[in-house]
């Protein structure tokens, strides 16, 4: 067993011990031991880490492992890399709220795992920091004063239109730059909408079986709407069930449904289309993940089709960084003046500066060269993941492939969800199952794998051990 203590100015209070025996790689040990002295506050948020040599040379490892462990603990945002190339402890650390949900299911973004398949994550240690303060430059030495004054509530002119001429070009959208609102990332804009839909006489809303459980659907029940759930099949929302359902508006992610990846198809993205023109209703349009695709083409947003019908919504949460609190929407011409209200009754807007630099940003190509950066990085992950998976889980089948930085993999019926999620948890492996994000609870039992933040190594152990949990689970 190696240990290295230190208490010089470099960290305080640093721990590691390396188990050889263990037939845990030692990167993953290192990961573990520093993640876990960060989450009990023994590592306070600042403190500087040993340069990677010097801490290779204590524990008695090459420097490569150690650096595989500080580019995790970057990706997972525990860790930040500074210039003159030392690392700190992040100012702000991942959620880490303890316990297990309502299901019974443990929370995969709670507990210090081995391997953590968390979704919804994206991997911010790529964010392109040269880039991004090239266009803060600019802004700084070129905005006009009178912009850093307070602004209506739909944003900055120089932002909805980049906005605008990126979208058209790129998601195929009808949208004017009178008719975007800036918003703080999508929680806040859909925060907003069903405000303004409550107060203009909605009263029932339809969201997709299944979908996520933090932000449509809490809103809605708090603003006093009734949430119905439409199933969802391989490829998207049942249409035939929205029918049926008396809904004053509909929010769907139809590019790349979360979390089962199904793509609404173009006849059923013209009968949802029929739907709210004849009810009179709203489409929400979540565009989630529709940047990252692999093996297939382009889906235009539905926006494009029904303009006066489709509220689109966008953030560059999943593309750049959440901490950029930066979000936008294409609303339809009767809600604009509403929403915009609401926004700035809600903060008064949001930052000027970081809606300026973004602009630039865009219009730049920063945002293009970027994405075109990522989607061979996602990828590579999303093929390890599905290598893996046919090495160990080859009777799982994976869906929603073709795009994003997830994949779901059904179960075969033989395998209890939360038995697998549980069982998986006491091997250090965190996974959510898609059970919780059910509506009505009914439907297969089905995994969640998110990739992004992984490494392609860490991906084959973390099937590796979900393998070893479930034949636990079928041997019980």
């Amino acid at each position: 067993m190696g240990r290295l203590r230190t208490n010089s100015g470099l960290a305080e209070d640093l721990l590691i011990e390396l188990d050889r025996d263990a037939g845990v790689p030692l990167h993953r040990q290192i990961e573990a031991s520093v993640r876990a002295s960060i989450r009990a506050g023994r590592l306070r948020a600042g403190a500087s880490l040993p340069p990677t040599r010097t801490l290779a040379a204590g524990l008695g490892v090459s420097r490569g492992v150690v650096v595989e462990a500080y580019q995790q603990l970057v990706a997972e945002g525990y860790l930040a890399s500074r210039s003159g190339g030392y690392t700190q402890v992040a100012a702000s650390m991942p959620p880490a709220a303890a316990g297990a949900d309502s299901t019974g299911q443990p929370d995969a973004r709670s507990v210090g795992f081995r391997v953590d398949f968390g979704y919804g994550r994206t991997d911010v240690s790529q964010f392109p920091r040269t880039a991004w303060l090239r266009s803060v430059r600019t802004v700084l030495t070129t905005t006009p004063n009178d912009r850093f004054a307070y602004l209506d509530g739909r944003g900055v002119p120089e932002l909805r239109q980049a906005l605008c001429d990126y979208l058209n070009r790129v998601r195929g959208t009808l949208a004017v730059p009178g008719n975007v609102v800036v918003c703080n990332g999508y929680g806040q804009g859909i925060a907003l909408l069903i405000q303004v839909l409550a107060r203009r006489g909605a009263r029932r809303i339809a969201l997709e079986d299944p979908s996520s459980d933090d932000d449509a659907r809490v809103l809605a029940g708090a603003a006093g709407l009734e949430v119905v759930g439409i199933p969802v099949g391989p490829d998207g929302v049942q249409v035939d069930a929205l029918h049926r359902a008396d809904a004053d508006a509909a929010v769907l992610t139809p590019s790349h449904q979360w979390p089962t990846g199904g793509v609404l198809s173009a006849a059923a993205r013209a009968e949802v289309i029929r739907w709210a023109r004849r009810r009179g209703a709203i489409v929400v349009e979540d565009d989630y993940d529709a940047e990252y695709r692999y093996d297939r083409s382009p889906v235009g947003a539905m926006q494009g089709l029904a303009p006066d019908h489709v509220v689109y919504c966008g953030t560059a949460s999943k593309t750049l960084a959440p901490g950029l609190r930066l979000g936008w929407m294409v609303v339809p011409p009767h809600l604009v003046a509403d929403v915009a209200a609401a926004k700035l009754l809600a903060d008064r807007g949001s930052s000027v500066i970081d809606q300026l630099t973004f602009a630039d940003f865009l219009g730049r190509g920063e945002f293009d060269r970027h994405l075109r950066r990522m989607r061979p990085v996602y990828r590579r992950r999303r093929d390890a993941l599905l290598d893996a998976l046919r090495t160990h889980l080859p009777d799982l089948r994976p869906a929603g492939i073709a795009a994003g930085q997830h994949v779901v993999a059904w179960l075969p019926p033989d395998l209890d969800e939360a038995a697998v999620v549980a069982t998986a948890a006491r091997h250090g492996l965190g996974i959510q199952g898609v059970g919780p994000f059910r509506i009505t609870g009914a439907g297969p039992g089905g995994l969640i794998f998110g990739y992004a933040i992984l490494s392609e190594s860490a991906i084959a152990e973390g099937v590796a051990l979900l393998a070893t949990a479930i034949r636990e689970v079928r041997g019980s």
